[in-house]
């Protein structure tokens, strides 16, 4: 295949008529294979924390409270060393690094900071969805600057990032979006990795299906008491066998598999709710047990409406028991849930009238929904968050 000037393998697989005919992977492909990238700062709260506060560079910092109840936010890479990871309560981080950094988040800083780098990512294109403060994909198929190659934007984009803010990113390079992501963590801090059309499939084979985007540590679990521990062994069971097993996800999985991901990327995409839930290892039945296990529940729903701005009005419950039996409780509120404490409230109010329970909780939910800016005073366009 010729290259033409400044364009890397992969954009050359992508012009028209470059992938291979044949095949499941080229009936299901796009007529028109997009240019994808995946933009992933690098341990973004800590890093802004060090970077504004030169003590803290080359020691482990950990972004959240330090308290006995509090919960790790984010960790620089030197806290990563030794263990410690965002959503992680703080006492067991303290005890795996006891040199660890407590700071306090500031989050108008972080999305002061998230608006100046959304601002380059519109120097490319329009086409822009946010994942968090930190993660963003991009569509460059079309891309303002004419830039044919999605490997040299990537690394424009990473270059005027370390210019404006003084902070690195990674960036992943694909076709789609599930091989992107995929990318960017593969050589994480300050990196940039491609994955073309012809590795997409190959790539995804030898990746245990816990590093797939979309498969929690519970699903992860499942799929390795099926047998299930690769993206080869994934790819080897029929559709069938994927729906009956995983339900409406396993269209996802069959075809992630093979390097196929046919979702866009969207645009100013419209929240409608943020949510957690946990699957337990054990059957739960005591309501102090069932309250202790929503606590680190709360903490992320509580964690991402801090980082997004975003308050709700709704909150909802979840509950699944041992024969797999779900309900669900709702509680709607005048004013938006201003605090945790009184997210915490509204839903161990859902939980109480449950009690006693005749069978076993195997999962415990929060949802809270009808959700606005915790600024604005009408519901407002949001950008999705990853749970």
């Amino acid at each position: 295949m010729m290259l033409r000037d400044g364009e890397s393998a992969m954009d050359a697989a992508q012009r028209p008529g470059s992938l291979p005919a044949g095949g499941i992977e080229a009936a299901s492909a796009p007529a028109r294979p997009r240019k994808i990238i995946h933009i992933d700062m690098d341990a973004f709260f800590a890093s802004v924390e060090q970077r504004d506060d030169p003590s803290l560079r080359g020691r482990p910092v950990a972004v959240g409270g330090s308290s006995q109840r509090g919960v790790v936010a984010a960790a620089s890479y030197e806290a990563r060393v030794f263990g410690v990871r965002s959503a992680m309560p703080s006492v067991t981080a303290r005890r795996r690094c006891p040199e660890l950094v407590f700071v306090k988040p500031r989050f108008e800083v972080y999305k002061a900071v998230s608006a100046e780098i959304r601002a380059i990512f519109a120097e490319h294109t329009p086409i822009i969805e946010p994942l968090s403060l930190d993660e963003a994909y991009l569509d460059v198929t079309e891309n303002l600057q004419d830039i044919p190659s999605a490997t040299a934007i990537a690394e424009a984009i990473r270059q005027r990032i370390r210019e404006v803010t003084g902070l690195t990113a990674s960036a992943g390079v694909s076709y789609n979006k599930f091989l992107a992501k995929l990318a960017s963590d593969h050589r994480k801090p300050d990196g940039l990795f491609v994955i073309p059309p012809a590795m997409g499939a190959a790539f995804v084979e030898d990746l245990p299906v816990g590093r797939f985007h979309g498969i929690g540590p519970a699903t992860a679990a499942k799929m390795e008491r099926l047998g299930l521990q690769t993206g080869r062994d994934l790819r080897a069971k029929s559709l069938p066998f994927l729906q009956e097993r995983f339900g409406k996800a396993g269209p996802y999985y069959y075809w992630i598999s093979r390097g196929i991901d046919e979702r866009p990327v969207r645009a100013n995409r419209i929240r409608k709710s943020v949510g957690a839930e946990n699957t337990f290892s054990e059957d739960l039945f005591a309501f102090e047990a069932m309250a202790s296990a929503l606590q680190p529940i709360l903490d992320k729903v509580w964690r991402h409406c801090e980082t997004s701005g975003l308050r709700g009005r709704t909150v909802t419950l979840k509950v699944k028991f041992a024969d797999f039996q779900q309900i669900t409780r709702s509680q709607s509120v005048p004013l938006a849930v201003s605090n945790r404490a009184e997210l915490e409230r509204l839903g161990l109010g859902l939980l109480q009238p449950l009690m006693p329970v005749a069978k076993g909780v195997r999962l415990l939910g929060i949802t809270l929904s009808a959700l606005a800016d915790a600024q604005a005073e009408t519901p407002a366009l949001q950008f999705s968050l990853p749970l």
